[in-house]
């Protein structure tokens, strides 16, 4: 088994927030990340897909295609954009952390890699240089 990783970049805002909570618990739980004017990242995003090579390209997957797959999916999405509030890349009422984020990531990758001779392995998502979230899928 061959693990082929592919990096782009976004920036985006959001907010952490509980609308049943008072701004004091909202700051206690949130910190920073609940700032009511917003705040943003610039975040890292990695994605691995796993495969057999194949046996004339090499290839376990295009790293061209996997590139397009993850801008049409999601950074066209939410790059530069309000995660709470422009768009529909996360359900109303879903906070925008990144550990829904990598939810939600997968599984727009893993619908556009059908058909694909690879499987999707790892989400990874860096938020700040010292914070990131991983995901694997349903184990």
């Amino acid at each position: 088994m061959v693990y082929l990783s592919r990096i782009e970049k976004f920036n985006a805002a959001h907010k952490l927030w509980v609308e049943g909570w008072s701004e004091e618990k909202n700051f206690a739980v949130f910190g920073k990340c609940s700032n009511k004017n917003w705040h943003g990242h610039n975040y890292t995003l990695h994605v691995t897909v796993k495969g057999h090579p194949d046996p004339v390209t090499g290839f376990v997957m295009d790293a061209k295609l996997l590139s397009t797959y993850m801008k049409q999916q999601v950074i066209d999405q939410i790059d530069h954009k309000n995660l709470n509030l422009d768009g529909d890349f996360l359900p109303k009422g879903m906070q925008p952390t990144s550990e829904n984020i990598v939810i939600l990531i997968w599984q727009r990758l893993e619908a556009a890699l059908v058909g694909q001779p690879c499987q999707l392995h790892l989400i990874r998502l860096w938020e700040t240089d010292t914070i990131y979230a991983e995901y694997y899928g349903i184990q």
